[in-house]
């Protein structure tokens, strides 16, 4: 009886499944439909189910991977990352056509799963609309205000040039790792804008802080975090995961602690950085404004510590890496030596004398250019519906503006895989600007501290080739020295260790 009632059941049920069939076929239908009204999608690799094309992609270098398929796919092409569809973009022109003259359509931010469930659109990188727009106003203010680009930042990062010397001093030409000092150096920039005063390089918190910070830059862009973002649901799996979150929250403790103690000795009438002009700008009577209720507890939070963190990676990445390459290629030193040595003699470098150094300038810019710290960039999202070189790019949609493909744009560079100074050189040995660099990326998220790097880049760098020759440790060849990166979001050099050989 039960069999005979499960026949009859059948043919009840048949009309309602072939309804359902044919819905769901109307559905596709017109979306597909829909989507070919708009446009044409960029092309790219068929994803499989739930994977999307992690096949193809080496995470360790998935920048290399993503320039090696825009060679079958073209200048702009689709990837999934497991079931997320992100479209790339490939090559100088069509990053700046999209940075640049789209910047409206191409503006916001990428919020991963990770960074959306840190910030929760608070702080100035991770953060969209008006929130984003506002804490990027105040910070690029405040940044100015105490130094960015003036003579008051260049007197801070010569006195800290100075402190970075000693430190060296002490290893009396024996090998050792630039990382801690570099960091702390560069780290105390950025502290004397948002404290308003540097820390002592054996100051236990400020070390803790700038280890978290940095380790987190590194974690946050490791093989696993890459996959939580794809796969949330692995997160207790994921070691790197918890570890990112520990140390933000200890960040964000110690930050806290800085900021009361702050408060308690605030002065209206004497702002000493971006902290306190932060908190004055909560009591003042701009806090009736539209936008005063943006600058709460959380954003101040935030944009101090993504302040910190770039602050202090970035540019100590590019210092070391600059060191590292001038003892990989003796002989470029040997003229941004004799270039200081005939400019500048015995004084302190100062940044007028910049034009005055074009062989020096060149190399700094080459030095960007192959360390390619940001290779990835950071990624994207497209505020709306966007028709672009012929394709059609849904609102929501995660962009890759690829700056690896710009800083070795073959159709931009000569040498775009050597270490080629001669890129920033004319006939007559002038330094030219190259419109396809490209490190600080471009348009309305190109980063907001660019003239303060350059500041320092330029004066740690000058001031270090003056006072000391770099050399691989005895019994390594220069040509045994590894220029491989280690991956994060930003690329650092593979441990390594140098001598700083004094030059007086």
């Amino acid at each position: 009886m039960a069999l005979l009632e499960g026949v009859i059941q059948v043919p009840s049920a048949f009309p309602l499944l072939v309804a359902v069939l044919l819905l769901l076929f109307v559905y596709f239908h017109s979306v597909g439909l829909s989507n070919a009204q708009k446009g044409k999608a960029p092309p790219g690799p068929r994803p499989l189910p739930v994977l999307g094309n992690l096949l193809l992609l080496n995470l360790k270098k998935p920048y290399d991977s993503l320039f090696e398929l825009s060679k079958k796919y073209g200048s702009i092409f689709s990837i999934y990352f497991g079931p997320k569809k992100a479209v790339v973009l490939v090559g100088y022109k069509t990053v700046r056509q999209a940075l640049v003259n789209h910047a409206e359509e191409f503006g916001d931010r990428e919020l991963s799963p990770l960074f959306n469930s840190l910030n929760d659109n608070h702080g100035i990188i991770f953060s969209n609309g008006e929130n984003w727009k506002e804490m990027r106003r105040f910070a690029l203010t405040n940044l100015r205000n105490f130094g960015m680009g003036k003579r008051r930042g260049e007197e801070k990062i010569i006195e800290e040039a100075q402190h970075l010397i000693q430190v060296f001093e002490k290893f009396k030409g024996v090998p050792f790792d630039t990382t801690q000092p570099v960091n702390y150096a560069v780290s105390n920039i950025i502290c004397a804008i948002v404290y308003g005063s540097r820390f002592e390089y054996d100051d236990p918190r400020f070390k803790v802080m700038v280890k978290r910070a940095n380790e987190n830059i590194r974690l946050a862009g490791s093989a696993s975090v890459q996959l939580y973002n794809m796969f949330p649901w692995l997160k207790p799996l994921l070691r790197n995961v918890s570890h990112v979150l520990k140390n933000v929250a200890d960040n964000l403790k110690d930050i806290q602690s800085y900021i009361n103690n702050l408060q308690e000795t605030l002065n209206p009438q004497d702002s000493r950085g971006f902290i306190d002009s932060f908190l004055i700008h909560q009591q003042s009577k701009e806090k009736l404004e539209q936008n005063a209720s943006l600058f709460n507890e959380k954003n101040l939070l935030f944009c101090v510590a993504n302040l910190f963190a770039a602050g202090t990676d970035t540019t100590g990445t590019t210092v070391r890496w600059g060191l590292l390459l001038m003892a990989k290629y003796p002989h470029i030193q040997d003229r941004v030596q004799e270039e200081i040595d005939r400019v500048v003699g015995g004084r302190q470098p100062v940044v007028e004398d910049r034009k005055s150094l074009p062989y020096t300038d060149a190399v700094i810019h080459e030095i960007q250019r192959v360390a390619n710290i940001v290779p990835l960039n950071l990624p994207h999202t497209t505020r709306c519906d966007v028709h672009f070189q012929g394709f059609f790019i849904e609102k929501g949609t995660t962009v890759i503006p690829l700056l690896t493909s710009v800083l070795r744009d073959e159709s931009e560079w000569a040498k775009p895989y050597m270490f080629h100074p001669e890129h920033f050189l004319d006939d007559q040995g002038r330094f030219i600007k190259r419109d396809a660099f490209m490190p600080f990326s471009a348009g309305r998220r190109a980063c907001l501290g660019e003239s303060l790097a350059r500041m320092e880049l330029f004066l740690f760098f000058t001031s270090l080739l003056q006072r000391f020759r770099f050399t691989a440790p005895p019994g390594v060849l220069e040509d045994e020295l590894d220029l491989t990166p280690v991956l994060g979001i930003t690329l650092n050099p593979s441990p390594h260790k140098l001598c700083a050989l004094s030059r007086s």
